[in-house]
C-alpha cells in the first residue's frame, strides 16, 4: 500500500500544478531517486564504461545526469495523460517519418513498432493513438498490483488496448492480421532460454527472439519508432525509421534491430536508459560483468 501512495502523490503532484512547475518537481523527484538507489548510477556507469569507453568518465557522469533528466520528461506527461487530446497533443509532441507507417500500412500485414527505453517510450505509442490510430502495446505487468493499475489505466486513457507478455504472441498475430499497429520495447535482457546473443556496443548482449520470429512468420513490417526529446524544439519527436528487412533468421533479425538502436542511442545518449543491467545474461561460462 505504502509504494501505491507514494507512486500515487508523485502522478497526481504532477498533474496537479502548471507545466513548468512539474518539470522542476519531476527533476527533484528523480534526484531523490538517484540519491536513494545509488547502485542505478553505478550501473551506469559500468554499462557506459563498456559501451563507449572513449568518452571518458567526465562525460559518462553528464550522460547519467541526462538520462534523469529524460526520466522527469517521461513523468511529467505519463502524469498528465488524462489532460492530452487530440487537440493538445502537438504540444507535447510531433511526427517525423509518419510515411514509413503509411506505406508500412498499404501492404496489409500489419506493423511492428520495435522501440526502446529511449526518449518517452510512454508518450511515443499514447501519442500515437491520439495523432493517428490506437495501437496496441505489449506490457510487462508490475509486480504491485495497485500501481500496476494505475500504469495501465493511464496508457490506455488513449484508446491503446495493452497485451500482456503471457498472452502477448496470439494477442499480436491477431492483430497483425487486421493491419494493426503493436508496439514493443525489444531493448531489455532476455534469459538464455528464450534469447539470443547479439552484438550490442561491442558486448555480447542476450536479446528476446521472439520479436523477429513473430515478425517474419506474419510478414509484418517492422519500424523502429522512439519519441526522442528535442531541446531546440521543447517537445518530443515521435520518428519513424525506415523498416527494417526481416529475413526469416531469427538471431540475424535480432542483430539487425540491435544494430539500428544502438545507432540511435549513440545519437541520443543521455536518454537512453543505461541503469539498467542491460547486459545481466552472459555466454555460458562468463562472468557477471556487475560484480
Amino acid at each position: 500500500m505504502l509504494e501505491y501512495l507514494l507512486a500515487w502523490a508523485v502522478v497526481h503532484s504532477l498533474a496537479i500544478v502548471p507545466r513548468p512547475l512539474a518539470e522542476r518537481l519531476a527533476r527533484l523527484y528523480t534526484s531523490i531517486f538517484d540519491m536513494a538507489i545509488p547502485r542505478l548510477r553505478r550501473v551506469g556507469m559500468r554499462n557506459l564504461a563498456m559501451a563507449l569507453p572513449e568518452l571518458g568518465s567526465y562525460e559518462h557522469v553528464r550522460i547519467i545526469d541526462g538520462v534523469f533528466k529524460s526520466i522527469a520528461r517521461v513523468l511529467v506527461s505519463f502524469a498528465r495523460f488524462p489532460q492530452l487530446r487530440k487537440d493538445n497533443i502537438r504540444d507535447w509532441i510531433r511526427y517525423e517519418g509518419y510515411e514509413h507507417f503509411e506505406l508500412a500500412l498499404q501492404q496489409g500485414k500489419g506493423v511492428l513498432f520495435a522501440t526502446a527505453h529511449l526518449g518517452n517510450w510512454e508518450l511515443s505509442a499514447f501519442a500515437h493513438a491520439l495523432m493517428s490510430a490506437p495501437m496496441h502495446v505489449v506490457v510487462r505487468p508490475l509486480d504491485n498490483p495497485k500501481v500496476d493499475a494505475l500504469v495501465e489505466a493511464r496508457r490506455a486513457a488513449s484508446g491503446n488496448r495493452m497485451i500482456g507478455k503471457k498472452e502477448f504472441a496470439r494477442s499480436i498475430l491477431q492483430a497483425l492480421k487486421e493491419n494493426q499497429a503493436v508496439g514493443i520495447l525489444v531493448d531489455q535482457n532476455a534469459g538464455l532460454d528464450d534469447g539470443v546473443f547479439v552484438d550490442f556496443f561491442g558486448t555480447p548482449a542476450c536479446a528476446g527472439a521472439g520479436f523477429a520470429k513473430i515478425a517474419a512468420h506474419a510478414g509484418a513490417v517492422v519500424i523502429p519508432g522512439f519519441a526522442l526529446w528535442s531541446e531546440e524544439e521543447r517537445k518530443h519527436i515521435l520518428r519513424f525509421y525506415p523498416p527494417v528487412p526481416m529475413t526469416g533468421d531469427a538471431a540475424r533479425d535480432t542483430q539487425s534491430l540491435h544494430s539500428c538502436i544502438e545507432q540511435v542511442i549513440r545519437q541520443y545518449p543521455d536518454q537512453w536508459l543505461w541503469i539498467h543491467r542491460r547486459w545481466k545474461t552472459r555466454p555460458p561460462g562468463s562472468k557477471s560483468l556487475y560484480d
